[in-house]
């Protein structure tokens, strides 16, 4: 919302961290010490065990959730990392220092609150907004729940939340220091820049062999080539199955000569009226009766007299035209009396009927009768609902072949290729940390990674298990060859190796010449040499480098012009010289207003933090970091 706060996070946040109350411990997961118990415990928070059961069920539902939101930018190797196992093991640690305080506070809730939370959930209520009580038990009896669990379950909820949201109501930043901060982000300072270019000083770089050969020592983990694999699989998925199921035209035929209504083509009929609206009864009659003589005696009139009498003035545009009915089909007019009438009428006949809008002279100007769509034309839509209704069963028993023969003849995939007459695909330089794309092949999956990287398959050259990478989709595969973790020769990297030694050496060039800038400036106190002047703050985009801004925003200003030198990432050097420090001359109340609830909400998370954090130290937490380390097996 605000630029000045979001660049300047950090140094807010440290800031701001003077103002926390100093009575609770902070302190990270990773401090509680190692966990120990059973082998089934990843963590005890107050005696309450946190199961590794537990934490792979979080897990799954953390990665279902992240799938489902995400969808094809999901990578579910994100999801499986160090990082995302501790973020996900800290909340169950989190639930449970807080279900531990509950219970020691003898923390709850109401009956009312309980009633009040049920009743405004939408799944429970009847159309006209009222509790549905047979529609609640319904939907719980659904999820094999009773109404005293879910309650419960709502309880224990609200009484969460109402201990979560206690800290963040009574958080807020000083208005004096809120005041300062607003200033300090409004705050202008006018510079002049001079920039010192590293690309024009790259001719004066000079790089030996030696120092190639320095940095190539120095730096090995940047020349270390990844493990590879050379692999062949195959892969069984729906296509698959669905090429393997042979639908006869005789099958066909018996289902296209026992569903031969599905594909009969309804009687449709084009429908126009005359409307003679409600007025005076009798007279109303007595004109639709003239009106119905008139376009019997000349039936090619009634358009004509539709557009000149008729009460309807959207119809009789078109000459009356109400649109098409379907015989045997759901109403599609808006008097059903019309279409009642219309149904019965032959093509041409008129005929008056009487409904809530008044008197209507009815014709069917076109009938269509019903006809059957010819075999072939539905051919292929019969053979593909035949083929979907085989396919679950059909995949069921592929599936379990698959399964069967991957891992009792694992020395080869020709014998499932055979039995399944699916192609041997190869692929070669598979990563142990590829990423998958949405176009990716299956074997970029994450869970197919994990078992073609196992010690079986690396070493033994053994078929993996079947990898379900997707629903409805197994793959299997054979490691052909196999490149273990090496670094790079020298030769094959040295041009890397040179071009980027020039542009580091440039940049201490250009640097130097930066600083001696300075000096100079200083020394003669003008500013020769410097561009024109620019204006900078916090809240606004700036006229300068924003790797520059920082810097600039936070010089000493107490004696201008002040000096500033900057590096300046994959440019070289900025020299600026600060002529001038400015406030607005008029105050933005409004956005002073929003950036104080901003500071409150800061003030607010980080005593959040802390105060759950002293919550698990209070409860004497430990954790395991077994769910951390779980990873595939490593090569020996």
């Amino acid at each position: 919302m605000f630029d000045f706060v979001r660049t300047h996070k950090k140094w807010m946040q440290i800031l701001l961290a003077l103002l926390i109350v100093p009575s609770f411990v902070v302190v990270g997961v990773s401090s509680y010490g190692s966990g120990g118990g059973a082998a089934n415990e990843v963590a005890n928070v107050g005696g309450q065990k946190i199961t590794q059961q537990q934490f792979d069920e979080a897990q799954r539902r953390y990665i279902d959730n992240a799938r489902a939101q995400m969808g094809e930018r999901f990578d579910q190797k994100e999801f499986e990392s160090a990082e995302a196992k501790r973020f996900i093991l800290d909340k169950l640690v989190e639930n449970a220092a807080i279900d531990a305080e509950i219970k020691n506070s003898h923390m709850t809730v109401g009956d009312a609150s309980i009633q009040k939370n049920i009743s405004e959930v939408p799944s429970f209520r009847k159309a006209d907004g009222s509790f549905d009580l047979d529609k609640y038990k319904a939907l719980l009896g659904a999820q094999n729940m009773s109404p005293l669990q879910y309650e419960h379950q709502i309880r224990t909820e609200l009484t969460k939340r109402q201990l979560g949201s206690a800290l963040p109501g009574t958080a807020f930043v000083p208005r004096s220091l809120a005041t300062r901060l607003s200033d300090l982000g409004a705050q202008e300072r006018e510079v002049q820049e001079v920039l010192f270019k590293a690309a024009d000083f790259a001719d004066q770089v000079k790089v030996t062999d030696d120092m190639v050969k320095a940095y190539y020592d120095k730096n090995a983990t940047l020349f270390q080539a990844p493990e590879q694999v050379k692999v062949e699989y195959v892969v069984l998925n729906a296509g698959v199955v669905e090429g393997l199921i042979a639908i006869s035209d005789a099958d066909a035929q018996k289902v296209y000569d026992a569903s031969k209504d599905k594909f009969t083509a309804k009687e449709t009929r084009a429908v126009s009226h005359i409307l003679v609206a409600k007025k005076d009864a009798a007279a109303d009659k007595a004109k639709a009766e003239a009106l119905l003589a008139e376009v019997r005696k000349a039936p090619a009139s009634f358009a004509a007299v539709a557009k000149a009498k008729s009460d309807d003035p959207a119809s009789a545009e078109q000459g009356g035209t109400l649109g098409s009915i379907t015989v045997g089909g759901e109403a599609s007019l808006a008097s059903a009396e019309v279409e009642a009438a219309a149904a019965k009428l032959k093509e041409g006949e008129a005929e008056l009927v009487q409904s809530e809008f008044g008197y209507h002279i009815v014709t069917v100007t076109k009938i269509n009768p019903a006809a059957i769509k010819p075999f072939e034309a539905v051919k292929g839509e019969i053979v593909a609902e035949l083929k979907k209704a085989q396919m679950s069963k059909k995949y069921s028993e592929l599936a379990e072949q698959f399964t069967n023969i991957v891992y009792e003849q694992s020395d080869s995939l020709k014998p499932v290729a055979d039995k399944l007459k699916l192609p041997i695909q190869t692929i070669d330089n598979l990563k142990r940390d590829t990423k998958a794309g949405p176009d990716s092949p299956p074997v970029y999956s994450a869970k197919f990674l994990k078992a073609i990287f196992s010690n079986d398959a690396l070493k033994n050259k053994r078929n993996t298990e079947a990898v379900e990478v997707a629903p409805a989709t197994l793959v299997a595969g054979r490691v052909v060859d196999y490149k273990p973790a090496a670094k790079r020769p020298l030769a094959e990297v040295a041009d890397a190796i040179r071009k980027t030694v020039v542009e580091e050496e440039a940049e201490k060039l250009a640097r130097k010449a930066g600083e001696a800038k300075i000096a100079a400036a200083k020394a003669a106190g003008d500013a020769e040499g410097f561009g024109a002047t620019k204006s900078i703050s916090r809240n606004k985009q700036p006229e300068v480098a924003s790797a520059a801004v920082n810097d600039l925003m936070k010089a000493d200003v107490t004696k201008l012009p002040a000096y500033v030198g900057v590096n300046l990432p994959g440019v070289g050097y900025g020299v600026y010289r600060i002529n001038k420090v400015t406030q607005p001359a008029e105050t933005d109340l409004a956005r002073r207003g929003m950036e104080r609830q901003q500071f409150d909400g800061m003030v607010a998370q980080q005593e959040s933090y802390a105060y759950l954090n002293a919550l698990k130290t209070k409860a004497k937490t430990k954790v395991s970091d077994k769910p951390l380390t779980k990873t595939a097996d490593a090569v020996e």
